[in-house]
């Protein structure tokens, strides 16, 4: 029984050091990412000042709309909000490329070029946001772990049936795991929860172009 016991808590501390491992990758590569899309609009931002005049204004007013709904994206909203905000985006996304393909298709040059390039790094790096905030641990995975942690417990619980006095003692490790289940979970759900992706690279960006816009009055 003893050994039983042993093996079985050992085998459960080490799939939730994994998991909890894989949890704290998935969250720093969102992190990596949101950092890389600010970089992308701010250097997309920039170069827009070598379009023609018009178009360069356009194109500022534009990614000056987009920013806003990536900023709303990492928000806590509701599913209905979730997306409207795509839907928002996608249209945005389609109006930005819409907006600098004539320029390059009018004049093929290498500045051109390097303005085509910014946008799609741009776009991309929304794409590579949202395929990482959907790489969530498989459900088949919770429902093992979820089934190997009670069978630790069932062990340790059959283990304590001659405690009866300590049976306080023996909650304590039921409360652990629950802890490190809710952890897990709480840094894997980038959105809700308590610990979540802030879009601090964005909206430093976004407070950088505000303040870089000259005013309607000037």
């Amino acid at each position: 029984m003893g050994v039983i016991q042993t093996a079985t808590l050992t085998l459960l501390a080490l799939i939730i050091g994994f998991t909890f491992s894989m949890a704290i990758d998935r969250h720093d590569n969102r992190e990596i990412l949101e950092e890389s899309e600010a970089n992308a609009i701010g250097t997309e931002y920039l170069r827009a000042d070598l379009l023609p005049s018009q178009a360069s204004a356009r194109t500022k007013d534009l990614l000056q709309q987009y920013l806003e709904q990536r900023i709303l994206f990492y928000s806590k909203q509701d599913k209905e909000k979730i997306q409207e905000i795509r839907q928002k985006t996608d249209e945005l996304q389609d109006a930005l490329w819409k907006e600098v393909l004539p320029v390059a298709r009018n004049q093929a040059s290498p500045t051109n070029a390097l303005i085509i390039s910014g946008m799609n790094d741009v776009l991309n790096s929304q794409g590579y946001v949202q395929a990482a905030w959907w790489n969530r641990i498989p459900i088949a995975a919770w429902s093992l772990m979820t089934a190997i942690a009670i069978c630790a417990n069932l062990l340790v619980g059959f283990g304590a049936r001659n405690f009866k006095k300590n049976v306080g003692l023996f909650m304590i490790f039921p409360f652990v795991t629950s802890v490190s289940f809710f952890l897990i979970a709480d840094i894997d759900s980038p959105r809700g929860g308590v610990i979540r992706i802030e879009p601090r690279n964005l909206i430093t960006l976004q407070n950088s172009l505000i303040a870089k816009t000259p005013s309607p009055n000037k």
